[in-house]
């Protein structure tokens, strides 16, 4: 008989927290002036980031990692806490081990996880993130996790009712335009250096700098209900998301 796959995730503080999404990928000699030792292999790419939610007032982190192959990945916070842990076994072994891994945490809103409580949780710092590979080769890398959150884009276009409905009898194409983002959720300043606005499953997902977009007739249907999101995103990669909908013309 085959030997099923068997993916081992121990998350930790992650579980502790019932939380736990981009700092740019860094490798451990320029995220703190740490120097990379001889033998040791860096991660091609680590993230670590805080996405919140100001529609529904929820917050968690997501984590990306990406090398040729591993065999096992841990994550230690500033204070040398180990928050992740994760083994390759079995059948993914003999594939030759895991290459990329994304993980979202749960996102428990503000009533259950105070901004505070998260903060302490996920303190600001250098975050390490070690491993093996199936030779046994060590992995190391590193990404800078801030506490710099932006505020929740303020969608203008489509224009909302004034209640929980959405936006009505929007003509095509649709025109989406929101307010610049300057500050944090706190009141500071901060610098968003991106926006993504995302309508619908798989319907159009753009990147821009800019605070206006049109999608285009050709990917909607008329007479049809759409969800909507705009994501301000910071330097850090940290990124707030604002929820809407809209209803098309026909």
């Amino acid at each position: 008989m085959a030997t099923a796959t068997r993916f081992i995730v121990r998350p930790a503080a992650l579980a502790l927290a019932a939380t736990l999404g981009v700092a740019a990928a860094a490798p451990p000699d320029s995220a703190d002036g740490h120097k990379q030792k001889a033998g040791q292999i860096p991660f091609e790419q680590v993230r670590l980031i805080i996405e919140f939610n100001s529609t529904d007032e929820d917050i968690g982190v997501q984590f990306f990692l990406d090398v040729d192959s591993w065999k096992t990945v841990q994550i230690l916070n500033p204070r040398g806490q180990k928050i992740f842990d994760a083994d390759a076994k079995a059948n993914l072994l003999h594939q030759g081990g895991g290459t990329e891994l994304f993980l979202e945490s749960s996102e428990p809103t503000l009533d259950e996880l105070s901004i505070e409580e998260f903060f302490e949780l996920f303190p600001e710092g250098t975050y390490r993130f070690t491993g093996r590979t199936p030779d046994g080769e060590k992995l190391v890398g590193a990404a800078q996790f801030t506490h710099n959150i932006p505020a929740g884009p303020e969608i203008v276009m489509p224009q909302l009712p004034g209640n929980d409905e959405c936006a009505e009898n929007v003509p095509m194409p649709v025109v989406i335009s929101w307010n610049d983002v300057t500050t944090s959720i706190q009141g500071k300043p901060l610098d968003v250096v991106r926006y993504e606005v995302i309508v619908g499953e798989d319907i159009f997902d753009v990147h821009l700098e800019g605070t206006t977009v049109t999608v285009p007739s050709e990917l909607l249907k008329p007479g049809t209900e759409y969800g909507l999101e705009v994501l301000a995103i910071e330097a850090g990669g940290n990124q707030t998301i604002t929820e809407s909908c809209f209803v098309t013309a026909g």
